[in-house]
């Protein structure tokens, strides 16, 4: 297939964009400076934890969106509060056959599109202030996906695989067409499990039940995995987060397959891991915290349930975000001896 990685040169696209095109897919990437000059010369280099030798992909390296022409595929491996800024040069590039798969995390901008409900096509302000990238992109040209490897980038144009290499799939509407089906095996082709979910939505929020809530706690007091879920009140705090979020997203209907229980004693089975959004604090980026946690307190105003606990953590973690954004990234932290 000829696929386009917007986002190409950073892990997760990165990771992908090189295995697919090691499958024998036309791959292109977008990618801008250092990352960009890198790829073009050197091609996208993936290191993987089972491969004695490093994949190193051929791709199409540009620096243009509108330059990718009409793909069978793009991926969408960019941030949430990235796709809004881009919206325009990626609907140029969508053609009525094209299935574009967003891979961000959080709650994303279709979530309402095409489920049947009260709420049906409305747009997550949060992600998509007043409904732009609903408006620029059918939905029906959209196929849902969650991101459960772990990756990242380790200079420009090298990714550096940890582990996983799901990305289940998910028409908007359940239905199991023969494109998702063609995109499974497209995936597979490639050593990736993406099974076809009838409920993609509820997968959304299995995954986002963690980050939600172990996010911006590892945020809030520098912290990995296992200190937060061996500290009684911090472990407390995760609870009532996700009690609060289930309470949101089983009054939209969705199905959780673990408790909550399970779900912390997985994250505390991960161990000494820093949180992607700590590791954002600690470089001094921008902190996904409005697709991560933002969205879940606009679901929850919307569905008219209380939830203290998610909105004071959601509240300092703003400021922790003003304060990291106004300083510069020169934010002062303390020495944190923490693997990766």
């Amino acid at each position: 297939m000829k696929i386009c990685v917007i986002g190409g040169g950073g892990a997760i696209g990165g990771y992908l964009a090189a295995r697919l095109a090691r499958a024998g897919n036309q791959v292109t990437v977008v990618a801008r400076g250092k990352t960009l000059e890198a790829i073009q010369k050197n091609g996208l280099t993936l290191f993987m934890e089972d491969e004695p030798r490093p994949i190193v992909a051929r791709v199409t390296a540009i620096e243009k969106i509108r330059d990718a022409g009409t793909p069978d595929v793009v991926i969408l491996a960019v941030k949430a509060h990235q796709i809004e800024p881009i919206v325009d040069d990626l609907a140029s590039i969508v053609g009525p056959e094209t299935i574009v798969i967003p891979m961000q995390n959080g709650i994303p901008w279709w979530y309402f599109q095409n489920l049947p409900g009260p709420f049906e096509d409305l747009p997550v302000e949060t992600v998509d202030t007043g409904g732009q990238i609903m408006k620029k992109i059918n939905p029906r040209n959209v196929i849902g996906c969650v991101v459960y490897p772990a990756t990242y980038a380790e200079s420009p144009g090298v990714i550096r695989h940890v582990e996983g290499n799901r990305f289940p799939l998910g028409e908007l509407d359940g239905s199991q067409s023969e494109r998702i089906q063609r995109i499974s095996q497209m995936m597979a082709d490639a050593g990736f499990k993406s099974p076809i979910l009838d409920d993609i939505r509820s997968e959304i929020w299995l995954k986002l039940w963690g980050n939600m809530t172990f996010n911006p706690i590892s945020a809030l007091t520098h912290e990995h995995l296992e200190g937060i879920c061996k500290n009684p009140l911090a472990k407390d705090l995760a609870r009532c987060m996700m009690q609060e979020a289930q309470t949101i997203a089983e009054k939209l209907g969705v199905v959780f397959r673990v408790d909550i229980e399970r779900r912390i004693s997985g994250a505390e089975k991960v161990g000494k891991h820093k949180t992607s959004m700590l590791q954002d604090l600690e470089a001094g980026n921008s902190l996904e915290i409005d697709a991560l946690l933002g969205s879940v307190i606009e679901l929850g105003h919307i569905t008219n349930t209380s939830m203290p606990c998610l909105s004071t953590v959601f509240a300092l973690t703003k400021l922790l975000n003003t304060k990291v954004q106004t300083s510069q990234g020169r934010l002062a932290l303390p020495e944190l001896a923490l693997e990766h």
